[in-house]
């Protein structure tokens, strides 16, 4: 069973909903250890005190803060539980936004809120409240030593929650802005707009896989049975000289697409004319 990230309530005016949190998505890649190349044995990591010229057990660890060069203040997990926000076991909400107005940059990481069976009634109220509506809320919860800004977002099968950066957390990056200098042609916009429709398509996660974390695994199990690994050759890249002739060869190499079929209901409909047609001549011939 998947471990609980996070358990408490979350309030919604005057309702109290007791809830857990699940992550619901984690990185899954291929990791290598360190190995002593001489003997072929895995690297382990050490403590190690300068001063005291020695390894250092776990045990004999505590928290610090550098407020100066070489001089901490020392906290330990008491200290940190006396000034824990309220928010470390109630999320309450404090406003409700509109989804398309949450811009993507500030989301974070993605858990799944689950009720507790006392509040399951409670938690599809706000569910299905939060569906008609088009709302999504915006609450506070810590955990891990860090009080977060979330947004709580209905989904078809429950209620997600997204960690949000804070503004002072996303960079800013000078280059990265319009240059006022730099004009495009209504005419490469019209085929740059034909380009996205030929390659548009209703999207389906299960489409995208990390192919490289599959060539990973391929060539360890190469080297596994003591064989040579081939080379991928590099994709090449021809300049783009002229925007309009890359266009228009683009839209000239997009596959093409099957021809929508005519529904069932429609070929039914046209039959039943067929046939009323062809009952109507019968009856004009013998007539």
């Amino acid at each position: 069973m998947a471990s609980t990230v996070w358990k408490g309530y979350i309030t919604f005016g005057l309702i109290t909903i007791p809830v857990r949190l699940f992550a619901a998505a984690r990185t899954d890649r291929v990791s290598f250890n360190q190995i002593h190349e001489v003997c072929g044995s895995r690297i382990k990591q050490q403590t190690f005190c300068p001063r005291c010229d020695r390894v250092v057990e776990r045990s004999e660890l505590v928290k610090g803060y550098e407020v100066e060069k070489d001089r901490y203040v020392i906290v330990n997990d008491d200290d940190i539980k006396k000034i824990a926000p309220a928010s470390g076991d109630t999320m309450e909400i404090f406003e409700f936004v509109k989804a398309e107005g949450i811009d993507p940059i500030y989301y974070d990481a993605s858990y799944f809120m689950v009720p507790e069976e006392a509040g399951k009634k409670a938690y599809h109220l706000l569910l299905e409240t939060m569906q008609k509506s088009g709302y999504s809320a915006i609450a506070k919860v810590a955990m891990h030593q860090r009080e977060y800004t979330v947004v709580v977002r209905p989904h078809a099968d429950g209620l997600l929650l997204h960690t949000m950066f804070y503004p002072e957390e996303v960079r800013e990056l000078p280059e990265f802005r319009k240059d006022p200098n730099v004009t495009v042609r209504p005419q490469e916009v019209a085929l740059a707009e034909k380009l996205v429709e030929g390659l548009a398509a209703d999207f389906d996660p299960s489409k995208y896989h990390d192919e490289y974390q599959g060539r990973l695994m391929q060539m360890i199990e190469t080297k596994r049975e003591g064989l040579s690994v081939e080379g991928t050759a590099p994709r090449k890249l021809a300049p783009v000289i002229d925007l309009m002739q890359a266009l228009q060869k683009s839209l000239g190499d997009l596959p093409k697409k099957p021809a929508a079929k005519a529904a069932p209901a429609q070929l039914s409909e046209t039959g039943e004319t067929k046939k009323a047609a062809k009952r109507q001549n019968l009856r004009s011939a013998s007539g």
